[in-house]
């Protein structure tokens, strides 16, 4: 199955956006301390939702190519549950945002790609085990985690009054935009 074309745009789309809304939350004043804002108590404040929706995808990534994941992941879940007293800057939000592109950009065009019913054994953090295809875990886990971080990172800097609206959100979506539509 083509899981390279599926994801790899999906990836490379939302983190451009991602790293573009923080560019907006610097530019607004916000600075780090937006890092460790929160949409509830008992929720990751945005430098985990940052690190985990990179996280996400390098396990994506290594997961469909069948390779071990990298130490940089663990490193990333370690920093992420010590965020709540270590949140980071912007800037390290940033640069673990540019690293995760990079890696997404090098990938050929079908290193991603496997048969949709190969089995793949996904372990959670607290050991339960889920087995699925390859397909249920691109479709059920990989895409709908990933978008679970990145949605939170983007309603928390909308709650601490970054100026984001639906356009920053699928910004890469304008040029496909008729011209002649009409407005409204």
């Amino acid at each position: 199955m083509a899981f390279t074309a599926l994801l790899v745009p999906t990836y490379r789309n939302m983190l451009t956006a991602l790293s573009a809304w923080l560019d907006k939350a610097q530019a607004s004043g916000g600075g780090d301390a937006l890092m460790a804002a929160r949409l509830a108590q008992d929720m990751y404040p945005l430098s985990t939702q940052i690190r985990f929706a990179c996280v996400q995808v390098l396990e994506a990534i290594y997961r469909l190519q069948g390779k071990p994941l990298p130490e940089v992941a663990g490193a990333l879940v370690a920093e992420g549950r010590e965020a709540g007293d270590h949140p980071g800057t912007i800037a390290e939000g940033q640069r673990v945002i540019a690293d995760t592109l990079a890696q997404v950009q090098a990938l050929g065009s079908d290193a991603l790609d496997m048969d949709a019913d190969a089995a793949l054994a996904h372990e959670l953090p607290n050991g339960m085990i889920m087995d699925l295809t390859a397909q249920q875990y691109a479709r059920d886990w990989a895409v709908p985690q990933f978008y679970f971080h990145v949605m939170a990172a983007y309603a928390i800097l909308r709650q601490q009054g970054i100026d984001l609206g639906k356009a920053d959100y699928c910004a890469h979506m304008l040029p496909f935009i008729r011209q002649d539509a009409p407005a409204g």
